[in-house]
């Protein structure tokens, strides 16, 4: 049973990423902040659970919540910043996006840096044990996701659609097959001969 609350604070806000592990496209970011009566049957971490439930929870998420922000950290900044910053800045921007200042911060993960004067705490598998930070997590994953499904169209090689950009076999193939695009992260090892190559010119 995941638990609403952790500060004591009525104004707290979960936040999380999607994308961190992906070979293209962004990193998407939610902060969200539910009411103290907020509670759903099966709202959990986004992991744990099916696309078509993700895809049911995300507008009942959108209804309930007293404030709630997402974030695009396209793959050109992630390259410039890494992705670990990444998730930082995107969860920071949403945060920044609510349009209710949050009194503390709960955050899926065990590294985040100082937001304003807000007070915060790392939650390793926050995503599992509070319903903001599941929501959150909800919100990031089904915002990427359909950003992928879009940009599947103009590349159907890589097929987003199923993989998100994940470095499943078959993208990997299709990378190896057609290249990159401008959607890869170009500093992310793409291919495993990358590493390869890589040890032979040093």
């Amino acid at each position: 049973m995941l638990k609403l609350n952790y500060s004591g604070f009525s104004l707290e806000v979960g936040t999380d990423e999607a994308g961190r592990g992906c070979l293209s496209g962004p990193v998407v970011a939610a902060a969200v902040i539910l009411p103290k009566d907020f509670t759903h049957p099966f709202l959990n971490d986004s992991k744990q659970l099916s696309e078509k439930k993700r895809d049911e929870l995300r507008p009942f998420i959108e209804e309930n919540a007293l404030a709630f922000a997402v974030s695009f950290v396209w793959q050109q900044e992630v390259d410039e910043i890494n992705v670990l910053q990444a998730s930082i800045t995107g969860m920071h921007r949403s945060i920044d996006a609510l349009n209710v200042i949050p009194e503390y911060i709960i955050v899926d993960g065990n590294k985040f840096r100082d937001f304003k004067d807000i007070p915060h705490k790392t939650i390793v598998k926050g995503d599992a044990k509070y319903l903001s930070i599941a929501a959150a997590s909800v919100l990031a994953k089904t915002y990427r996701d359909e950003y992928m499904a879009k940009i599947h169209q103009e590349f159907p090689m890589y097929n987003w659609a199923r993989n998100k950009g994940y470095p499943t076999k078959e993208h990997r193939n299709a990378i190896r097959e057609f290249g990159t695009t401008e959607y890869h992260r170009k500093t992310f090892r793409l291919l495993p001969e990358q590493l390869k190559f890589d040890l032979k010119i040093k």
